[in-house]
């Protein structure tokens, strides 16, 4: 819960600045958003209205009739070649007079079109007049129904310009309307968002495609929302400041045809019957090239661009919070992961996966739905949260693991111990049900030892002692349970899961008296008395893990398979062996071991008899001992004791064993018990 609060703590500030950063479109931020999710134009294989042919006024046309500004009377003399096409857009301004009767020839052009919409240009500073007359024929082109619903909605906030460079009064007079194609570029100076209108002299006049599509359906533009409008049923989604995305085409689907080739006849006017007719300049010096995400462009194709979506059914629609959810919650995403995986690969993998899938989806849905989802900035969430959360994660691993490496390193082998840093969920406060296998070891007559010593020297002998057993333990696989006093308490398949734990007591076992021969072989040159130990194993079901508080605790293990194996190992001495195991430890015995039965015993604390046998050496004496042994003991069990006194007698004087001779004398006290029963009857 300490972890779950820290984490939301450091991890919530983070959320609550990638939300400023994408809301305020910070940059550089903003501009990295666009170019990354400018990848959706590629993506797509939409196709342009038909019904549009933006005719270019291109460099083929400039070499035959020269620079422009052309004389009007060609111009004029296009314009009527196109009297077929539903609506003409001419973006471009004749903003000063010629010979008048150029000019006049030029409108009567216009004029004779079903439909023309006449650009002009809006701008900061402009030497240019307008007269009263200019004003009120343009103001026929504003926006009066948007302009009436404008004060409902704070937003958007349109562009304005204080002056505007617009058409002669002939031309303006002779245009069905007029429209702006002034338009702005994004941070990064790109083109991606087309006007809907913008201010002029407090009024708000629409843009020359908006103008067309009125002209086209006969249609006025009302107010839905803050940020959307509508015009003939569809709906236009805008930004802040009235702009609408647009979904550009490939570059070579746009449908261009040279002026020259209208001229010349090589296009016949019925080609452009019931079109809508784009005329503008493509000639390098006199028209513009602009910069969008499929490339650079004419500019009269973002007039073309916003008709064809609007047409075409290609509006894009931008969900105004789903990016911020999808970021917040990816933002979240490592968070939980780190709750419920514990290594940061898969983790890592798991970010990765959701995030593409979160990409595939998003995408697939601009190109079949349109619907446009900011995924930088959701990437930019998950990346800043994973790496902050990965950070402390780290950090407290890093404690978690220095903690346990100091707790655990004297009780654990290098193994194990990397073992328990992978999982260290074992060590929470409080036990778990596991079968171990438990070991106990004694000093044989250590006050005897501690007696002739002072107390410096049997420091120091014992830390000689300890140091082989534990080391034993150790290489086993084993956990270093406690020193008591004399005594070692060691246990095996705990904190980590250990595969044959009862062989691996055992080999710990036969391999601390091997050591201990060693050592005492050293003690003999010294003159310091040899040291005898015995040794109790026994595999249990028991609690196992952190016992204590929550500020100071111990890893150990309890019940009565623990208690067992103490008392075991107090019992070795009885029968003068080395090791003694329980029949549930010798049950789970590989067949590589030699051991022998002792007898059945019930020890304290417990109502039934445990049968105790004998870890012997693996040796060839061990195993011819054990036969003999066995062949004795079947004889005392089935009550003939003088054949099994014969046999144990020969055992003891050929191989001086302990257990045939405690056998002889409890045969011998039985004896002197039937004698004495039979005196008294």
């Amino acid at each position: 819960m300490k972890k779950f609060f820290l984490y939301t703590s450091l991890l919530l500030p983070f959320i609550l600045l990638a939300l400023f950063f994408q809301v305020n479109k910070v940059e550089p931020l903003e501009s990295f958003s666009l170019r990354f999710n400018d990848v959706n134009f590629e993506l797509q294989e939409k196709k342009p209205n038909e019904n549009i042919v933006f005719v270019a006024i291109d460099e083929q046309s400039v070499n035959n009739f020269g620079r422009w500004p052309w004389r009007r009377e060609i111009l004029a003399h296009g314009l009527d070649k196109l009297q077929e096409a539903d609506i003409v857009l001419m973006d471009m301004i004749f903003s000063e007079s010629t010979d008048p009767k150029a000019d006049t020839i030029l409108a009567d052009s216009i004029s004779n079109l079903n439909a023309s919409i006449c650009g002009f240009f809006l701008r900061q500073k402009s030497t240019q007049i307008m007269t009263d007359e200019e004003h009120t024929i343009l103001d026929d082109s504003t926006l009066d129904l948007l302009q009436s619903q404008i004060s409902k909605y704070n937003n958007p906030l349109f562009v304005s310009a204080p002056h505007a460079e617009i058409n002669i009064l002939p031309v303006l007079e002779s245009c069905t309307l007029s429209g702006s194609f002034s338009t702005l570029a994004e941070s990064d100076k790109l083109l991606r968002s087309y006007p809907i209108s913008l201010y002029f002299n407090d009024k708000l006049f629409p843009s020359l495609a908006v103008q067309a599509l009125r002209v086209a359906f006969n249609s006025e533009i009302s107010r839905l929302s803050s940020n959307e409008v509508q015009l003939n049923d569809k709906v236009i989604a805008l930004n802040d400041k009235g702009f609408v995305r647009l979904n550009f085409y490939k570059k070579e689907q746009y449908n261009i045809v040279s002026f020259l080739d209208l001229i010349n006849g090589k296009i016949n006017p019925s080609y452009f019957k019931d079109k809508i007719v784009i005329l503008g300049i493509t000639e390098i010096g006199s028209g513009d090239v602009v910069s969008t995400p499929v490339g650079f462009l004419y500019g009269p194709l973002l007039h073309y661009t916003f008709i064809s979506n609007f047409l075409q059914d290609h509006l894009i629609i931008e969900p105004r919070y789903t990016s911020s959810i999808l970021m917040v919650l990816l933002m979240v995403l490592p968070f939980i992961l780190l709750f419920l995986i514990n290594k940061v690969f898969y983790r890592s993998i798991i970010n990765f996966s959701v995030y593409v899938l979160t990409y595939i989806l998003v995408r697939y849905l601009f190109i079949s739905e349109m619907l446009y989802i900011d995924l930088f900035y959701p990437l930019l969430g998950l990346l800043t949260s994973a790496i902050v959360i990965e950070a402390i994660a780290f950090s407290q691993q890093e404690k978690s693991n220095r903690f346990i490496k100091d707790a655990f390193s004297a009780y654990l082998s290098e193994e194990l111990l990397e073992q328990l840093i992978e999982n260290p969920k074992t060590l929470s406060l409080g036990g778990e049900n596991k079968r171990l296998t438990i070991l106990f070891s004694d000093i044989r007559g250590f006050t005897n030892i501690s007696e002739s010593m002072n107390a410096h020297d049997l420091v120091h002998l014992l830390n000689r002692y300890f140091t082989p057993m534990t080391d034993s333990v150790l290489e086993h696989k084993g956990m270093l349970d406690k020193y008591i006093g004399d005594a070692i308490m060691a246990f095996f398949n705990a904190p980590v899961d250990v595969e044959l734990h009862a062989d691996k007591a055992a080999l710990t076992a036969l391999d601390m008296i091997e050591r201990l021969n060693s050592l005492n072989k050293a003690l003999e040159k010294e003159n310091i008395p040899s040291i005898k130990i015995g040794i109790g194993i026994n595999t249990a079901d028991v609690v196992v893990g952190n016992m204590g508080s929550n500020s100071r605790f111990n890893y150990t293990v309890m019940g009565d398979g623990v208690n067992l194996a103490s008392r075991v190992e107090s019992l070795t001495k009885n029968y003068g062996i080395d090791i003694l195991i329980t029949e549930f430890t010798a049950k789970e015995l590989s067949s590589s071991f030699v051991y022998r039965k002792i007898e059945d015993v019930i020890v304290k604390g417990k109502e039934k008899a445990v049968t105790l046998y004998e870890l012997m050496p693996s040796t060839d004496k061990s195993r011819e001992i054990k036969k003999l042994y066995e062949e004795a003991l079947e004889y005392y069990i089935q009550g003939e004791p003088k054949k099994a006194t014969s046999h144990f007698n020969e055992i003891t004087n050929n191989f001086n064993d302990a257990p045939s001779q405690y056998f002889l004398e409890k045969i011998k006290k039985n004896e002197k018990w039937n004698t004495l029963k039979m005196a008294t009857k």
